[in-house]
């Protein structure tokens, strides 16, 4: 993260996520929505940032667009135990021990850095559409163990805001680090603002064809799993939690995180503790809920031999892929 080019905004807490969604919802209404929707929606500590003014207009191609270069930093966020547990329960994850105590799950940290992530996409000067922004692929890496219990300070960026044939994709990065300034933790998330035009010529290259392999397991998903991992992740976007909502920013229905299925996958890859690791998932067709999606998990060894995993999850049906990703040890 090139920290020498942005501008650091320290934050006085994590923000609510509910607030955020309000906030972004405000906006693509063009109004502000009254103070007691964010009251409504669970979030963590409220961090107060200024709403954009109703009427501003965002990604109509009226000038050029550009990301706000600033990095948003929260100090002292703790890896809460009951909230770790809780959503390593959800997805599926054990609670291993390391040499400094329960070792946090990657999925968790993601999790725990994504409101201030949030908090850089709903700024009043931020030039695309929050809500209904499509998850394109994410990329981590987990350098060294932080314990549950742990405080880690989060900073977070917009950056390369690029054209996508299907509209423009941004990079948020995210970075959690120790208060010696040691990073633990990296990862980079790209989202999808559809119909919205940026100068240049997007990667028409297309994708491998995808041949299911066999199939290791199927996760059957209930109508409520939008909801179920909202609760543990803080992540109440609207498209997740109900057919409704969903429908209402242009999905067919509602659809299951996509940080819930990478999350359960990288689960399912068992990463020993103590091992520095960098994962990466690539989103194609999203889960409708409620679904059955086959995975398959594939390693290269177990154990002090493993190099790596390779995951895949599809609808059995229809064989169309939902999800691609890796898992790849670094060290050595």
């Amino acid at each position: 993260m090139a920290a020498d080019r942005h501008e650091t905004v320290v934050l006085p807490g994590v923000p609510s996520l509910g607030g955020l969604y309000a906030r972004a919802a405000a906006g693509a209404a063009g109004d502000l929505l009254p103070r007691a929707l964010a009251d409504r929606v669970p979030g963590r500590l409220s961090g107060r940032l200024p709403c954009r003014p109703a009427g501003a207009r965002r990604g109509t191609g009226d000038a050029p667009l550009e990301l706000p270069a600033v990095a948003h930093v929260v100090e002292d966020v703790v890896v809460d135990p009951a909230g770790h547990e809780a959503f390593c329960r959800a997805v599926g994850a054990p609670l291993r021990d390391g040499p400094g105590g329960t070792e946090a799950f990657s999925g968790y940290l993601h999790a725990l850095a994504f409101p201030v992530a949030m908090s850089v996409l709903t700024r009043p000067d931020f030039p695309l559409p929050v809500l209904g922004m499509v998850h394109l692929a994410n990329e981590v890496e987990h350098l060294r163990a932080a314990a549950v219990g742990e405080h880690l300070t989060v900073t977070a960026t917009a950056e390369r805001l690029r054209p996508h044939r299907s509209g423009a994709q941004v990079d948020v990065v995210a970075r959690l680090a120790r208060r010696d300034g040691e990073t633990v933790w990296t990862g980079r998330s790209t989202y999808l603002a559809r119909g919205v035009r940026v100068p240049g010529t997007a990667d028409d290259t297309p994708r491998a064809e995808f041949v299911p392999p066999a199939p290791t397991g199927h996760w059957r998903l209930a109508a409520g799993t939008g909801r179920d991992y909202a609760a543990v992740s803080g992540d109440w976007n609207p498209i997740h939690l109900s057919g409704p909502s969903a429908r209402a920013l242009g999905m067919k229905g509602a659809i299951a995180h996509g940080m819930y299925s990478a999350s359960r996958a990288l689960a399912e890859v068992g990463v020993q503790p103590g091992t520095p690791f960098r994962w990466t998932v690539e989103f194609a067709a999203p889960v409708l809920l409620p679904g059955t999606v086959a995975v398959a998990i594939t390693d290269d060894g177990r154990g002090p031999g493993w190099r790596g995993s390779r995951f895949a999850g599809w609808d059995p049906r229809r064989r169309r892929p939902h999800f691609t990703g890796t898992v790849a040890r670094l060290d050595g």
